[in-house]
């Protein structure tokens, strides 16, 4: 049997430890069944390499199979891996890459996982790109989700949901005052008295409105204040948040094998939960240490998503007009644009059609 070797600890709290090393010598030294979440994002598979080390999309299930079957020897029976993952374009051509869905039936038809949940972290402040197929071409529209897979060994993983409810809205706290009439409504569900009983929390959806607009955090001033370049793709607090308070008790022993600035281990030391982040790369690691020489006592309140912490989104519908504006390029878009301002496209004209900038106009009026 191979002796596993204990590895140097780059820097340790009083919950967690932090590796420079492969993730998967650190889990060769982990028992089986010890962990109870592993929360992670690890790179993506994108057409572009980044500077992070992303592997090629043909390559990436390949990649992670090491680490899939790691995974599955360390985690508990009733604990819970989860993968946030951004998608990919496939290179020169507006169609998506299948790698994160390809990614997930592996795990489930190779190793063994299930899939509890699928959810989808929405990015309010995410830029409209890839810019090519959306501002020049104007063919796809920006794409600002990631999918974040909930899986786990058994059917039966340990979770609540009520360490995770949200005030309600104010058109709920609106029913709630004025009542609501008991009836089975039209998709077939009966809709009981129980809807109006105020529980004092709404359960929240899988769809993780969250912004990624870190700017003027503890670590990002101990990184500009050192001189070390920040993680280009970390993912904000709130999201391994939501997962470690859901899925794990205090105490629990959380792991992210590829922790990047490590704000999986700051939001467990925060939590009360045990942890080891893993990552590869020193700059990163360094920079991380300012998470832990200057810790958030708790989670910084919301900066934007309107008084009551909720953000809008607007009716699929609510500039749309008359006769659609612009005729349709046969192409598809194929032939790029000589210029931004500029298509061959006619314009479609009728009584009816009110040009955007007229709706924006009124609109605004309207708010005042």
């Amino acid at each position: 049997m191979k002796k596993v070797v204990p590895l140097p600890v780059f820097h340790q709290t009083n919950r967690g430890r932090i590796y420079h090393a492969d993730s998967l010598d650190v889990m060769a030294t982990l028992k089986a069944e010890s962990v109870d979440l592993i929360m992670t994002s690890p790179p993506f598979a994108l057409t572009r390499k980044k500077e992070y080390g992303n592997e090629q999309e043909q390559e990436y299930l390949d990649w992670f199979r090491a680490f899939a079957s790691g995974f599955h020897r360390i985690l508990r029976d009733n604990g819970s891996l989860v993968i946030d993952l951004g998608g990919a374009w496939k290179p020169g051509a507006p169609v998506r890459s299948l790698y994160h869905f390809k990614l997930l039936i592996m795990l489930c038809e190779e190793f063994g996982f299930h899939l509890a949940q699928d959810f989808y972290w929405w990015n309010p402040s995410k830029l409209p790109t890839p810019a090519e197929w959306v501002n020049v071409r104007r063919i796809r529209v920006k794409d600002a989700i990631n999918t974040v897979w909930w899986l786990s060994k058994t059917e039966w993983p340990r979770a609540s949901n009520r360490r995770v409810l949200q005030p309600y809205s104010s058109s709920m706290q609106l029913l709630l005052a004025n009542g609501y009439k008991a009836k089975l409504r039209p998709s077939g569900h009966d809709i009981s008295t129980k809807f109006s009983i105020d529980n004092g929390a709404a359960i929240p959806p899988n769809l993780l409105a969250i912004p990624n607009t870190e700017s003027n955090s503890s670590y990002m001033r101990y990184c500009q204040e050192k001189g070390i370049k920040a993680h280009p793709a970390r993912f904000p607090a709130d999201l391994p948040e939501y997962f470690i308070r859901m899925l794990t008790d205090p105490g629990d022993f959380v792991l992210d094998p590829f922790g990047g600035s490590c704000i999986t281990g700051e939001v467990a030391e925060r939590l009360g939960r045990n942890w080891v982040c893993v990552e590869l790369v020193q700059d990163y690691l360094d920079g991380a240490i300012g998470r832990f020489k200057y810790p958030a006592a708790e989670r910084a309140p919301a900066k934007s998503g309107g008084e009551d912490g909720y953000y809008k989104l607007p009716r699929p519908s609510l500039l749309w007009n008359g006769p659609d504006p612009i005729a349709l390029d046969e192409g598809g878009g194929r032939k790029r644009p000589a210029a931004m301002t500029k298509t061959k496209s006619k314009p479609i004209v009728g009584p009816d059609f009110v040009p955007p900038e007229a709706i924006r106009v009124a609109m605004r009026g309207k708010s005042k």
